[in-house]
């Protein structure tokens, strides 16, 4: 039987489940975004051919079948940790404090996608994090998929009607109403389209490359600038809170370093067989 081990238990390989979406038209991005430097306007009119997208973003039993099969090292393993929130941590004053602007962050040695704190083994049914794109792009390669483009997972996403996602409930970042961490990643209402956790829960790397210059003239099937040397990520996280980073909205976007590692970055795929 196709598997992996978490924890001294065997987990099957779970098949991954996708969503059909269907082609058309929407509108991407906002005229007048939160954050000018996230550049998620001008709003356009974007044409889609049909594709599928996962239901869920990549759960640790998932990627766990694909180490297991492929001896990938992820990396965060090559090097040696990862960034770590400090609100999950038991003893944060341990660890280096990589920024001032954002002290909330340790880097935590032995973090990475087994041991999303350093230390203990993270259950099956979480999303899969600490994942750089360069992971995530290694995974697409095993299983026979590829990474959204950023359209893709906007349009995918957009149905948000009636959805209240998975962020920061508090004040952030040291009066958290609960504990700070992802949930499963079918512990949710879906959207519209069949997406789980589609916004909040884990930051999502999509194929494009990061910029702030959009075209406002209808485009179809964008896939982005050809240069830059960061990645877009979609969606925010549980830790995006309302008085801090607004990051959890369909448009929302970020522009990350493709060997970045963190608690709050996963991924989630689209077919190749579309």
């Amino acid at each position: 039987m196709c598997g992996a081990t978490i924890g001294g238990l065997f987990i099957p390989m779970t098949k991954i489940d996708f969503v059909r979406i269907p082609s058309g038209r929407f509108m991407m991005g906002v005229t007048h975004g939160l954050y000018p430097e996230d550049g998620e306007g001008p709003q356009r009119e974007v044409a889609l051919d049909s594709f599928e997208v996962s239901a869920t973003a990549i759960s640790n039993a998932t990627f766990s079948a694909f180490i297991s099969a492929s001896g990938y090292i992820t990396t965060a393993e090559l090097l040696g940790g990862s960034m770590v929130f400090s609100g999950q941590l038991q003893d944060p004053n341990r660890y280096a404090v990589p920024s001032k602007q954002t002290p909330w962050w340790r880097w935590v040695p032995g973090a990475c996608w087994r041991r999303p704190d350093g230390h203990a083994t993270e259950a099956p049914e979480l999303p899969a994090v600490h994942i750089s794109y360069l992971d995530a792009i290694a995974f697409c390669e095993w299983a026979g998929a590829r990474l959204p483009t950023e359209a893709e997972w906007e349009c995918a996403a957009s149905d948000q009607a009636g959805i209240t996602p998975h962020i920061w409930q508090g004040h952030f970042p040291d009066a958290p109403a609960t504990p700070p961490a992802p949930k499963p990643v079918q512990d949710a209402t879906p959207n519209g389209n069949g997406l789980y956790h589609a916004c909040g829960n884990v930051w999502e790397w999509t194929a494009d490359k990061f910029t702030c210059l959009h075209s406002p003239r209808a485009a179809r099937n964008p896939k982005g600038p050809l240069n830059g040397k960061l990645r877009v990520v979609k969606g925010g996280s549980f830790l995006c809170a309302p008085s801090y980073c607004a990051r959890f909205r369909p448009s929302s976007r970020r522009g990350e370093r493709p060997e970045a590692t963190a608690g709050h970055t996963g991924f989630r795929v689209v077919s190749s067989f579309t």
